[in-house]
């Protein structure tokens, strides 16, 4: 045991739980306490959330007191929320002191409003007030993610009155790049970077060397602007102001990394209709019922299609091959559409779709769908009249072809944007609608076409 835990740090995951598991099975928790605390409180968090509700359950009683507030913070908010539902209000003051207040503010935003009340009465006034202007903005904006743990100086003041301010802490904020410049009334007047407050004359004052030409947070602003700001200027750290320029706090990478990481899981979970805090090992019931709407909204799309097909029964019984054949042409839109759609919402996501470009973009867009249709269509309609000897079933064949991959193309390019701007997240319902127009036209242009020529 003792060389498990000396290497335990290099091991991957699945080791690291297999050895835990082994550990548990035997009945040795001493050790698998000593095990798991000896780990950073990231990687316990990694291991609670690839184990089953069981090991979980067991795990997280063996985190000591000390680490459980860290150890909670970096775990999906659908864990959070099952254990934090389980605690007291005191329990939950005691379980996260010592946090962030934007982590904190994170945390409590899983809780019922009442719940989070009940909270705030068991913090000291400083703790609350803080919290309350945190949780007082959308959490998906720059309020919601401020932290109010700052340093601030005034421009007067010499650079070595700021430095021995300095040496009074034990230590200074995590990610401090810079010292942030207020007059009298918090009003924000510039940034003082360490890297030059460190090399300067003493004697010079912060209004000498401070940087007034600065780019500040707007508090209402979004967070995946905010994300863009932090990715095209390389920041560290940047301020958080109210419209009349008083500085609140400030936002720092590691608040960014997370939303960067939320929005990917998000786009991702969203066109398979999970939720954001999917958790991996849920009980089986609790992840039956949030999949089912969307099982249900699929089954509907589905049935629209099938009564399209239904309409040409006649059709199809006359001519077999068209049973064999449809399927192929709703795929193929189904893959054109799709590869625009995701084109499309990943550079909306990066700003770099407007009302400037967006027409621009859904005319490449249909000069490469007619491209690839006309050279995939006419292969494919020359082994549907070699394959079945019918010529004429071939050219229906590759004519629907063409339609529906040129119809799917100019959708998925149109499509989230009609969504974003309607207030309809394009990750989460663009594929299913995409989904029902490639079925719909696809079968509607080849059957009609079958129709009419047979």
């Amino acid at each position: 045991m003792s060389e498990i835990q000396s290497h335990d740090d290099k091991l991957p995951t699945q080791d690291r739980l297999l050895a835990l598991n082994e550990a548990l099975e035997s009945g040795a928790f001493v050790q698998v306490r000593r095990m798991l605390n000896h780990l950073p409180a990231p990687t316990i968090a990694h291991l609670l959330e690839s184990s089953p509700i069981k090991t979980r359950e067991v795990l997280w009683k063996l985190v000591e007191k000390d680490n459980e507030g860290e150890v909670l913070n970096y775990l999906n908010e659908d864990i959070q929320a099952d254990i934090l539902t389980k605690l007291s209000p005191q329990e939950v003051v005691s379980l996260t002191e010592g946090l962030d207040t934007d982590d904190l503010a994170d945390i409590l935003q899983n809780l019922p409003e009442q719940v989070i009340q009940e909270v705030l009465l068991f913090m000291g006034e400083q703790d609350r007030k803080r919290i309350e202007t945190v949780l007082s903005y959308p959490e998906d904006t720059a309020g919601g993610l401020l932290n109010t743990d700052t340093i601030t100086v005034r421009r007067n003041h010499t650079l070595d009155v700021v430095l021995r301010y300095l040496r009074r802490h034990d230590e200074i904020p995590e990610m401090t790049d810079n010292i942030l410049v207020v007059d009298r009334n918090d009003v924000l007047s510039g940034i003082l970077p360490l890297r030059k407050l460190l090399v300067s004359d003493p004697n010079l004052t912060v209004g000498d060397i401070m940087i007034s030409d600065f780019v500040a947070i707007p508090v209402d602003m979004v967070q995946s602007e905010i994300a863009k700001l932090f990715e095209r200027l390389d920041w560290i750290s940047a301020p958080v102001v109210d419209p009349d320029g008083k500085l609140l706090g400030r936002i720092t990478i590691d608040d960014i990394v997370d939303v960067i990481r939320e929005e990917s899981d998000h786009s991702i979970k969203s066109m398979a209709g999970l939720g954001d805090a999917e958790d991996t090992f849920a009980p089986v019931i609790k992840t039956a019922k949030r999949r089912a709407l969307w099982l249900g909204i699929n089954l509907l799309t589905a049935f629209v299609a099938s009564a399209v097909i239904r309409q040409f029964s006649d059709t199809i019984d006359a001519v077999v091959a068209l049973a064999v054949l449809m399927t192929i042409v709703a795929s193929m839109g189904g893959v054109a559409g799709n590869q625009t759609q995701t084109l499309v919402i990943r550079s909306m996501a990066l700003g770099q779709i407007g009302r400037t470009n967006s027409l621009w973009l859904i005319n490449r867009e249909l000069w490469v769908a007619v491209i690839n249709g006309i050279l995939w269509a006419t292969i494919a309609g020359a082994i549907a009249a070699w394959w079945f000897k019918d010529a004429t079933l071939g050219l229906i064949f590759a004519c629907a072809m063409i339609i529906n991959i040129v119809t799917a193309a100019v959708s998925g390019a149109f499509l989230p944007m009609v969504l974003k701007t309607l207030g309809i997240d394009p990750a989460l319902a663009g594929g299913v609608i995409l989904t029902t127009i490639t079925d719909v036209v696809g079968f509607l242009s080849f059957l009609g076409l079958a129709t009419y020529f047979y």
